[in-house]
């Protein structure tokens, strides 16, 4: 298992080098950009945490979540699940393969956007060494995600729809405030995977930060990260066959 995850790794990383940079680019620029749209109308407090914090791991849905999808539902569509199906390669590892090369790519967006939140909105930079742990485990919850949709989608159109959704959800509900949300939408919030890593590296910003309630927000973030992985695998599996 571990040979051929590595191996599977690393032609991914390979493969999406050429793109790495643009991609990166867009991102951040992207999270950067509501950060600064936000700062006309937020002043400083919870709601500021909240909107760091979620543009922040915005960077991680924008690549592990709408960028996966739509390259499973290519991978699909084209008969690329065929090639990986001739390797002597276990379908997780061809899942966590390219789960963790498109999640590695959000590590320095995710940085710079954390970095120039907190300084755009006066926000502590000492416990920013928690985007270590943050963005592993909202890059493993939202990469199954987007790998599950990518592989389940009839049409490779209808992957690149439910990605660009799932991208849409995490910006809407991670970025704004939880508590300017009604009702059902709250509670749709705390469906999306990515809302614990939000809460995590929110919670870090105040003064003494509530480190018991950081650590179930990564446990809670972990176990759906794993389901999230799991039912991807099991979707690969699915679609290999047909």
């Amino acid at each position: 298992m571990l040979p051929a995850l590595a191996a599977v790794y690393r032609a991914q990383l390979s493969r999406a080098r050429v793109a790495r940079i643009p991609l990166l680019f867009v991102a951040t620029f992207q999270s950067v950009g509501i950060m600064v749209l936000m700062r006309g109308v937020v002043d400083g407090g919870a709601e500021a945490r909240a909107v760091v914090a979620g543009s922040s791991v915005l960077v991680v849905a924008f690549v592990a979540l709408n960028l996966l999808a739509q390259y499973f539902g290519q991978l699909r569509a084209s008969g690329g699940l065929d090639h990986y199906a001739t390797l002597p390669v276990p379908p997780a590892a061809v899942v966590l393969g390219a789960a963790g090369a498109y999640a590695s790519f959000t590590v320095p967006g995710t940085v710079v956007t954390a970095v120039a939140g907190s300084l755009l909105f006066q926000l502590p930079l000492t416990h920013l060494w928690v985007l270590v742990a943050v963005v592993p485990l909202s890059g493993a919850a939202l990469s199954g995600l987007g790998a599950a949709l990518g592989l389940l989608a009839p049409r490779q159109e209808l992957a690149t729809l439910l990605g660009q959704l799932g991208m849409s959800a995490a910006l809407l509900l991670g970025v704004l405030p939880a508590d300017r949300l009604p009702g059902p939408i709250g509670w749709a919030r705390d469906l999306l995977p990515s809302t614990y890593g939000v809460e995590a590296l929110a919670r870090t910003f105040d003064a003494r930060p509530d480190w018991g309630a950081v650590a179930l927000d990564l446990s809670v973030c972990a176990v759906v990260g794993v389901a999230s992985l799991a039912a991807a695998t099991w979707a690969y599996r699915r679609a290999a066959v047909r």
